[in-house]
């Protein structure tokens, strides 16, 4: 089981990917602001970071500056929609959204934490 650290600022889609992580066997912190991610990083020791796609370029560079800051030991994906693109470059992974296949996401985030085990506590 990975702690996941999920950035967003779209409620349902944050909601979903707590899901999706969830039934995988991993923990889940959803954030949505400064506060409560620099609050978040200073409480609990993440495995993996993930930023959402619906962030703007400015944002997500500015979340994985605070995530690189706050949390230096995390891996970062970085999720995007086709018409964007990949924005940050020193992301550790990125992830294609919407994936064909949701799964996508909870594998990539055990492969980031390093392969623990997803086993539900």
């Amino acid at each position: 089981m990975a702690l996941v650290l999920c950035t967003g600022i779209n409620a349902v889609l944050l909601d979903t990917r707590r899901m999706i992580l969830e039934s995988a066997g991993h923990k889940v912190i959803t954030v949505t602001s400064e506060p409560e991610l620099r609050s978040a990083c200073q409480n609990l020791v993440f495995d993996v970071a993930v930023i959402g796609q619906t962030v703007s370029t400015r944002m997500k560079r500015r979340i994985l500056l605070m995530i690189r800051e706050q949390c230096p030991e995390v891996k970062v994906l970085e999720l995007y929609e086709p018409h964007t693109g990949r924005v940050l470059d020193d992301a550790d992974s990125s992830l294609l959204v919407p994936a064909d296949i949701p799964k996508d996401l909870a594998d990539r985030v055990t492969e980031l934490a390093g392969n623990k085990s997803t086993t539900p506590d």
